[in-house]
């Protein structure tokens, strides 16, 4: 028998090595793979993701990559800019997803690359 599910909030956060297309690509696919991969999730289960980058990244619009993906059709993206704060980490791509998980269902963030400094609790 399964748990009911839930709405639940997945964060997750990485970082491009350049500022084009091909690095930024990369970065996002590689996040958002780790975190389908940690939460055994499929787009039928994401609801939204919103990704903020860091002034330094314009290349390409992560949500475009996103959208690129197999099953995804229905998932509402949006990019938007991080605030500017001084010292932040360059070239870094954050998300929040939110995702029907069933209640049980630890829920698994995804930090990597550089970004894994930003949050060395959930970086595992």
């Amino acid at each position: 028998m399964t748990s009911p599910c839930q709405l639940r909030a997945l964060r997750g956060a990485t970082t491009a090595c350049a500022n084009t297309t091909e690095a930024i690509s990369e970065a996002v696919a590689e996040l958002l793979d780790a975190l389908v991969e940690r939460n055994n999730l499929d787009g039928s289960q994401l609801l939204s993701v919103t990704f903020s980058v860091t002034a330094d990244l314009n290349a390409v619009f992560p949500a475009a990559i996103a959208r690129r993906r197999q099953g995804w059709d229905a998932v509402a993206l949006l990019d938007c800019q991080q605030m500017a704060v001084a010292g932040d980490l360059p070239r870094c791509i954050r998300l929040l997803a939110h995702a029907w998980l069933e209640s049980e269902q630890p829920v698994r963030h995804a930090y990597l690359r550089e970004a894994a400094r930003l949050r060395p609790d959930l970086a595992g």
